[in-house]
């Protein structure tokens, strides 16, 4: 596996002329690098009006490894080729470098760039990327990566000092100043202007605002965001948002980007960026809910106090409230009668909910008054909690929170709520016992999901391997367009149309119409009979379109022919496809349905006729990307990749 590093920008708040001085002093050796043993220059051009200069080095390295790996290797110190270019008229240097020495076994490639601040010409930054591929290496492949990216981290750790250290020695010789380069006979400008560069994370931000990360973990977190830009079509999310998911996942990139995505697409299907303004929280839950927000705590989180689909969102608005927090959670009263298999059901979908979308959100959780039916629980509901956040909880039985290692060693002695002993008016609800006739009828909640999806305008589908879900919209008026948009919740798809002038027969279980949903569980409808022959009974009229899970399309098609049109979704055969280097969100997901024969689409569809379409016909190309909203506000961002054209 490429193990790959980026660097934030590192900015030096001197000019580049003075920069260059001070970065000439690390050769040919430099004794704050004690592996940097020795270079020589091997080769040198100068251009004829001096305005740029290449240099190529070799250097060697004392590499820190065990003897014995050095011992088999059959070397002593490891060398490397670095070829830098100077340009002095464009304020530029360009390094590049790589080993020399096992080049067929390891591949080492690092580049660097000098150059001026966009916005303070006296100012210098500095940016670094690197990539490591071990081919091979007698069969000590991890240790020989292990070593190297320890070495590497430390190098880069080291980098800014080095500088720094040169420029105060420059600075204690009275060398202040570099004059720029300038033409001896021509009167050009001294610099050409610098272009405005596109936003990027800079060392001194990351440590202000997001802590203090190893160069591996800004490296991580750099990376992730580039690519985000790059295949995201909606809003990016924050810098603190991206890094919470990496540390859930312990700077696992392919881990950290795999939840992100699902993340992303569970934000879309749930309209959650919208909940504050469009959903508010039933009276039931306004009147008896137990808990809410009450002060800060001594490492300036907010916490909360508590003591026991509705009650999810609930949950996830008081979330999205702070961005840490501490949750103390009184259990004092808990018996086996509340151990009520739709109530733990829903705590566990809590906790699913808030691992997946809000990770490392949770600061701690202390269990206040643990009652002897609290392991059964426990046992129930920490399986489903990862191991880190875990590590977060702290239980206390009967008032051992009282004393020492208890309330005390988190929260300030004055803001500890009064029900739990300290001199805080506590102004949480209370909530209380919900009155019987505000329970919900047997049929209600059985009835429940088939109301919630009805009332959407999204339709729910699964397709199946073997049984695709097809639906059938009739067309009158030639020169009608049919629009869709859909997202693929789960597994991958293939997307079709299809002509016939016949209409298919629709199945006798399909009581809500002709786009086939029965019931919220088992949406699924096969339209075109077996009997029938693609080609004579009926005919492709769109390329098929394949789409990954994590995907939104949308889409139209114009039609030439009055008849029936089949819109089908059927199930993509993973085995099929070929490997790739996850460029893309679609290729993320992909991985996690291989052994799934289950698959899963909401959709909605509408047909504008010819006399009211006022549209532009760009306007109706398909736009296929990741995590585009469903709102049109919000999906004008989206590519087109593939016309509408009709092929028959």
């Amino acid at each position: 596996m490429v193990q790959k590093y980026q660097s934030p920008v590192r900015v030096y708040k001197h000019p580049f002329e003075l920069v260059m001085a001070a970065y000439e002093r690390r050769f040919p050796t430099c004794h704050l690098i004690p592996m940097f043993v020795a270079s020589d220059v091997v080769n040198e051009e100068t251009s004829e009006d001096g305005s740029t200069q290449k240099i190529e080095r070799r250097c060697a390295l004392d590499v820190d490894a065990p003897r014995l790996l050095k011992r088999i290797a059959g070397v002593d110190y490891v060398y490397f080729i670095q070829k830098n270019t100077l340009n002095r008229k464009e304020r530029t240097l360009h390094i590049e470098s790589h080993n020399e020495t096992f080049s067929n076994r390891v591949v080492v490639h690092e580049t660097c760039c000098y150059s001026v601040h966009p916005e303070n010409e006296d100012w210098t930054c500095f940016e670094q990327t690197a990539s490591l591929d071990i081919k091979s290496f007698f069969g000590f492949e991890s240790t020989v990566e292990k070593i190297a990216m320890k070495q590497y981290a430390s190098s880069i750790k080291k980098g800014k000092e080095i500088i720094e250290y040169y420029l105060k020695e420059l600075d204690d010789e009275g060398l202040t100043h570099v004059p720029r380069w300038s033409p001896s006979s021509h009167s050009l400008p001294l610099s050409s202007p610098t272009k405005r560069q596109p936003h990027k994370l800079d060392a001194d931000y990351i440590k202000r605002y997001l802590g203090d990360l190893t160069p591996l973990q800004e490296s991580c977190l750099i990376r992730l965001r580039k690519w985000l830009q790059e295949t995201h079509k909606g809003k990016i999310p924050k810098d603190e948002h991206i890094l919470r998911f990496l540390r859930a996942r312990d700077f696992n990139m392919d881990k950290a980007r795999e939840i992100l995505c699902q993340s992303l697409t569970w934000r879309k299907q749930h309209q959650v960026d919208y909940l504050l303004e469009t959903w508010s929280s039933p009276q039931v839950l306004q009147d008896y809910y137990t808990g809410g927000w009450h002060h800060h705590d001594k490492g300036g989180l907010v916490f909360t106090a508590a003591t026991k689909d509705n009650f999810i969102r609930h949950t996830e608005i008081l979330a999205k409230l702070a961005l840490c927090w501490t949750c103390l959670v009184d259990l004092e009263g808990l018996n086996m009668r509340h151990l009520w298999r739709p109530g733990v059901k829903a705590l566990l979908r809590i906790i699913e909910v808030v691992e997946a979308n809000y990770p490392e959100t949770l600061g701690r959780l202390l269990i206040l008054r643990a009652p002897r039916v609290f392991p059964v629980l426990w046992t129930l509901v920490s399986p489903f909690i990862d191991e880190n956040t875990r590590k977060k909880f702290l239980i206390y039985a009967g008032n051992d929170y009282q004393g020492a290692g208890g309330l005390v060693d988190y929260i300030d002695k004055e803001i500890i709520p009064d029900f739990l002993g300290g001199e805080c008016m506590c102004e949480v609800p209370e909530g209380g016992l919900v009155p019987k006739s505000m329970y919900r009828t047997a049929e209600e909640v059985e009835n429940e999901d088939i109301r919630l999806w009805t009332e959407m305008i999204y339709q729910s589908a699964s397709i199946f391997k073997g049984a695709p879900h097809e639906i059938v919209i009739e067309i009158i008026d030639a020169s009608s367009v049919i629009t869709w948009d859909f997202d693929v919740c789960k597994g991958d798809i293939v997307f079709n149309i299809y002509h016939s002038k016949r209409a298919p027969q629709v199945p006798r279980k399909d009581t809500l119409g002709a786009h086939g949903i029965t019931s919220p569980g088992g949406n699924n409808v096969q339209l075109i009979d077996k009997s029938w022959t693609l080609g004579q009974d009926y005919s492709m009229v769109e390329s098929p379109l394949t789409c990954k899970e994590g995907e939104s399309v949308q889409g139209s098609h114009i039609t030439r022919w009055p008849g029936f049109y089949i819109l089908q979704w059927k199930f993509h055969n993973m085995a099929a496809c070929s490997a790739t280097n996850l460029p893309r969100v679609d290729d993320v997901l992909a991985t996690l349905q291989v052994s799934s024969h289950k698959c899963k689409v909401m959709y909605y569809t509408e047909v504008l006729g010819s006399e009211d379409f006022r549209g532009s016909m760009t306007s109706l190309e398909s736009s296929h990307s990741g995590f585009s909203q469903l709102s049109a506000a919000t999906t004008n961002s989206n590519q087109s990749q593939s016309s509408s054209m009709i092929s028959r």
